[in-house]
């Protein structure tokens, strides 16, 4: 693997697309106004970025609503269709390591899980979904002979997507690929501090050959270039990932404009549940590990609650610590980096006033806990124990990497804890006995649930959650569903 001084070498020469990406090619905001695209690495202005707002907003979505009403995507061949979104796969695996180079500088996320987990993800993606698009059949209902009902699936219109800081380039494809196998336009928001991946993704599916006008990207600040899209009259569906309070926001700009239809991904506070008769500690140890630590804890489905049975709390907490002591913490552009920096400063102490809130309930402190302060955006794994489940350290999504661990009592003791909390998204039982662990994935009110696993992911399985995790479904053919409309047109043949 190339090593740090080549990774740095090639951060400085970088030179990334910053404008709007607007019916096929890049334009400046129409206020001409720019905001810096800051790493978390070091705090160096990587780029400038174009600030989007209402206005660029409005120039997107006419872009996409224009190819939209023209057919030039929505009625080409399906065989057609695939070719380009497979040439798309294609430049997306072949510009790799680009695209890992850019989340790594805008996240901060190690330059390694960059190259292997994110820019791989985004290419398997969209091609799946190219795949689908010369596969995917109607139906026709049981009619009577004198009649014929056929039940059709239609694209939407022009799709808005906005999409979070933690994974920008896989958040986008989940919504890309669906939306534009289904026929859509689409109008990306990326967050603020993490715009490039997606300007990038778009030049290349214009370079795949995606007709101008279908995928156009408007970065801007949320309460400007992400209202206007979520208002906007002609948007048929909004998909949104991010926050909680923001989601709410989403569904009352819904309401208050054309009542389109809206997706929510929102936060989580998932537990793991280590019961006594886990058959092997070590690995449910490293892998509790890293279901919270990669990414540095910000992660929506982060397994940042463990819920022990008391019989093996002890031996579990000494199997992660032993686990942290070898976990290198620092550089993103490190190959050997398991774990960088928080995204920003406002992230950073977001997570130390939850370190503040330790002992005040009699939580106990494993491993970790200190705060930073200044440049430094690295905080250290910290697992905290003792932890009371109605706590805000149990209950808010510090989204940061800590762990709080929970005693249960007993297996009723354990399920009640997991399901005690205003999330659900995802959930992780460690248990030798698999009719508990069935009982257990019946019973967590998640959207995922694991068995002596977690962070199983793939393009081929839905993810989404119950409660105040959201509503609606990224990947799978479900998502298909998602970008298009039902319709049912009769035929008399009498």
């Amino acid at each position: 693997m190339t090593d740090l001084a080549t990774w740095e070498k090639r951060s400085l020469d970088l030179k990334p697309a910053s404008r709007i990406f607007i019916d096929g090619k890049f334009v400046d905001a129409a206020s001409g106004k720019t905001f810096d695209d800051v790493s978390p690495r070091d705090q160096r202005v990587v780029t400038k970025i174009a600030a989007g707002d209402v206005e660029d907003v409005n120039r997107a979505v006419a872009s996409g609503l224009k190819a939209f009403e023209s057919g030039v995507w929505r009625e080409m061949n399906p065989r057609d269709k695939k070719k380009i979104m497979l040439r798309w796969a294609q430049l997306l695996s072949d510009n790799y390591e680009e695209l890992a180079l850019l989340e790594t500088l805008d996240v901060g996320k190690p330059i390694s899980d960059s190259l292997s987990v994110d820019s791989q993800s985004v290419a398997r993606v969209i091609q799946w979904y190219g795949e689908t698009i010369d596969k995917t059949y109607d139906e026709i209902a049981p009619t009577p002979r004198n009649g014929l009902a056929m039940i059709t699936r239609e694209p939407l219109g022009v799709i808005g997507a906005v999409v979070p800081w933690n994974y920008p380039m896989i958040i986008t494809s989940w919504k890309v690929g669906p939306a534009l196998a289904m026929g859509n336009s689409i109008v990306v928001k990326p967050a603020e501090n993490s715009s490039l991946s997606a300007l990038r993704m778009a030049e290349l599916a214009i370079e795949a050959g995606l007709p101008d006008g279908v995928f156009n990207v408007v970065p801007g600040l949320g309460a400007e270039a992400g209202q206007a899209l979520a208002r906007h009259m002609d948007v048929a569906k909004l998909a949104f990932t991010g926050s909680g309070p923001t989601g709410r926001k989403m569904l009352q700009y819904a309401a208050e404009s054309n009542m389109k239809q809206v997706s929510l991904e929102l936060g989580g506070k998932s537990p793991h549940v280590v019961l006594k008769d886990c058959v092997d500690l070590d690995a449910a140890a490293s892998t509790i590990a890293w279901g919270i630590y990669y990414n540095s804890g910000q992660t929506c489905n982060a397994g940042s609650r463990v819920i022990v049975e008391r019989e093996v709390k002890d031996e579990l907490f000494a199997k992660i610590t032993k686990f942290l002591d070898e976990f290198k913490v620092g550089d993103p552009l490190d190959p050997k980096t398991m774990m960088g920096p928080l995204v920003s400063k406002l992230q950073r102490d977001r997570v130390n006033s939850y370190l503040d809130l330790i002992g005040e309930n009699g939580e106990e402190v494993i491993f970790g806990g200190q705060k930073t302060t200044g440049d430094d955006l690295t905080i250290k794994p910290t697992l905290i124990a003792n932890v009371k489940n109605t706590s805000r350290l149990a209950q808010e999504e510090i989204f940061g990497p800590v762990l709080v661990a929970i005693d249960a009592k007993d297996e009723e003791d354990a399920i009640k804890l997991a399901n005690q909390s205003e999330y659900g998204l995802a959930a992780a039982v460690w248990t030798g006995n698999v009719a508990r662990a069935h009982r257990f994935a019946r019973r967590l009110r998640a959207g995922t649930v694991w068995v002596n696993t977690f962070d199983a992911l793939d393009v081929i399985t839905p993810f989404g959650g119950f409660k105040g995790s959201g509503s609606g479904r990224d990947k799978s053919l479900h998502a298909l569903d998602a970008y298009s409309a039902l319709k049912t047109t009769w035929v008399d043949l009498s």
